[in-house]
């Protein structure tokens, strides 16, 4: 069984009275353990697919599982449960919060689990030390570089031991030395055995995955496969 499975999902959205069909009808399955890599031109519905896979929103139509849980058509409160358990985010713009501490960012997603300060401090410290940012434990965000926010995103996407791995364009604000040494971190993650769904508009970034899948205009435009040899 895959980890996970689309089958002909479709997401329509009502704009000023026209219909637009953000994903027209893609069926794809994931792997335990794969990196890949999702492409396509602005418009394609690679966001869109990013969102339903994150549970940031559901398809129109069509099925989505993970882990063989059906959640297309979860409520409100299953999906949020489905974010904070399952699924673990890197954004673009990194997305921590100012005010907090990098261990309190961390510690994030452990709050909303219901863990112990005890527990959320001592897993928190593992990940954050794994990204090597101990140093870096009591700073702020503002304190930061942005390849070291980007590493604080990051202990913060495992910390709640996530099945998938869900990364939009994860270098976007970054230099590229310091994107080539977060993609690095991602090929260390890849080779623990973690499940890495990417979405990138480089094709030097995307060829790190095991996999490409290209989007164009809502639908599966290629599902490349053969990546092995970067």
């Amino acid at each position: 069984m895959a980890l996970v499975e689309l089958d002909d999902v479709k997401k329509v959205y009502q704009m000023k009275g026209v219909q637009v069909r953000a994903l027209d009808g893609v069926s794809l399955q994931f792997s335990q353990g794969e990196w890949v890599s999702i492409m396509g031109p602005s418009g394609s519905g690679k966001s869109t697919l990013l969102a339903i896979l994150g549970c940031l929103d559901r398809p129109s139509s069509g099925r989505y599982a993970l882990a063989g849980q059906d959640v297309s058509t979860a409520s409100d409160d299953e999906l949020s449960h489905v974010r904070n358990r399952q699924v673990g985010f890197v954004f673009q713009s990194f997305n921590l919060i100012q005010q907090l501490t990098v261990l309190e960012n961390v510690e994030v997603p452990l709050f909303y689990m219901g863990m112990s300060p005890r527990q959320r401090r001592d897993k928190s410290l593992v990940l954050i030390d794994r990204v090597g940012l101990a140093p870096r434990l009591n700073h702020l965000p503002s304190e930061l570089s942005g390849g070291e926010s980007q590493r604080v995103a990051i202990a913060r996407a495992l910390v709640n031991d996530p099945l998938i791995i869900l990364a939009d364009e994860p270098t976007g604000n970054l230099d590229s030395k310091t994107g080539e040494e977060i993609m690095k971190t991602f090929q260390e993650l890849h080779a623990s055995g973690s499940t890495i769904l990417m979405v990138t508009h480089d094709e030097k970034l995307a060829h790190y995955a095991q996999r490409i899948v290209r989007l164009k205009d809502g639908l599966l435009d290629n599902d490349g496969t053969d990546n092995s040899g970067n």
